[in-house]
């Protein structure tokens, strides 16, 4: 039991989980000028990984969610992340569902969101990159160590009709041209729970020219090939994980992030009473870890190493992390253990994860 556990499990959780997040995250930023010269003392954690031919300065990135609008990317990587994932952004800016609509459950270390993807839209989150990338050079509240690699995870607009094909690839597209631009990888989020419809475009006949035509509009809009990733569910069959590695393969897409979060509420320890009052949502933490594993290792199975393959979902300690290395996980991606664990617990991992990278 580190003291920030004690500090969440007695204190953070008094406070309601979306007030505490932001709370918590102005905290990373508004440390970082402060933290990272303390920081880049420290003996730097984990080996450089090459994947989707760039070069990631470790093998734990963090999941897209924490960080939807792009404000934070190098205060997060300050503290261990070799990627940060931004997102998810949508083509119009939205509000996202009623609160409140994010919900811990301590007892099995896990969350229930339904955020519906709340975020200030592609334009102003291109705008802020831009802004961002400028500000590289003299910028002294930067890590001496190599900048983060930046995912950008997009998603469909709520309005968009999931059953209006040509309305789903235009806001897709409007995304891509505004962000791809600014992104060292994309990623197509149609696994969420939380936008009404947006799973429904994992089936392959509809996510095969979706992935198609945001591929030609990023090369439409970048004079370097962006790497092109698609963000897949738990709870997809077996049959539905394999049919998503072939339909990667066959288009020549450069990998998959597994998994999102499930709607599944099976084997929780948690009252009853506290998870029928989250509600509807998606679940993520410690109650992903096997099925989290399972994808993956169906994935790899498949697709051999012909996918860049990005483990994430219930990764808690090390052992976890070295047991999705084990199963092909070129890289890895947590968001969950982060919130229930700390600052520290990035470079921890990553300690743990040595001989697995050896």
């Amino acid at each position: 039991m580190t003291p920030y556990s004690l500090l969440f499990d007695h204190v953070a959780t008094r406070v309601d989980p979306e007030r505490a997040h932001h709370l918590g995250f102005r905290a990373v930023r508004a440390g970082r000028p402060l933290l990272s010269p303390l920081l880049a003392r420290l003996p730097a954690q984990g080996r450089p990984v090459l994947a989707l031919g760039l070069e990631f300065p470790n093998v734990l990135g963090l999941a897209a969610g924490f960080d939807k609008n792009a404000v934070g990317v190098d205060a997060l990587a300050a503290l261990g992340f070799g990627h940060v994932e931004v997102g998810t952004v949508t083509g119009e800016a939205q509000p996202g569902n009623p609160r409140p609509r994010l919900f811990r459950l301590p007892a099995d270390r896990a969350v229930v969101n339904r955020m519906g993807f709340n975020n200030d839209g592609a334009e102003v989150v291109a705008q802020r990159l831009a802004a961002r990338a400028a500000g590289f050079p003299g910028d002294p509240g930067r890590p001496t160590r190599p900048r983060p690699v930046l995912g950008v995870n997009i998603g469909k607009t709520k309005v968009v009709p999931d059953d209006d094909q040509a309305a789903v690839e235009a806001d897709y597209a409007k995304s891509t041209r505004l962000l791809a631009p600014h992104a060292d990888y994309l990623v197509v989020n149609v696994s969420s729970p939380n936008t009404p419809g947006l799973r429904n475009l994992q089936a392959v006949e509809k996510l095969h020219p979706l992935l198609e035509h945001v591929r030609r509009t990023a090369d439409s809009v970048t004079t370097r090939r962006v790497p092109l990733l698609v963000k897949i569910a738990p709870d997809l069959s077996d049959d539905d994980v394999l049919a998503v590695a072939d339909m990667a393969l066959a288009i020549g897409l450069d990998g998959v992030i597994a998994t999102n979060t499930t709607i599944a509420r099976d084997g929780l320890a948690s009252d009853p009473a506290l998870v029928a009052a989250a509600g509807a949502g998606g679940l993520s933490g410690r109650p992903l870890t096997q099925r989290s594993l399972d994808v993956l290792t169906l994935l790899r199975g498949r697709a051999g190493d012909r996918l860049t393959l990005v483990g994430v979902g219930g990764i808690t300690t090390a052992e976890d992390a070295r047991a999705r290395l084990d199963a092909g996980a070129d890289l890895l991606q947590a968001y969950t253990a982060f919130v229930y664990e700390g600052p520290l617990w990035p470079r921890r991992i990553l300690a743990g994860t040595e001989s697995a990278q050896r």
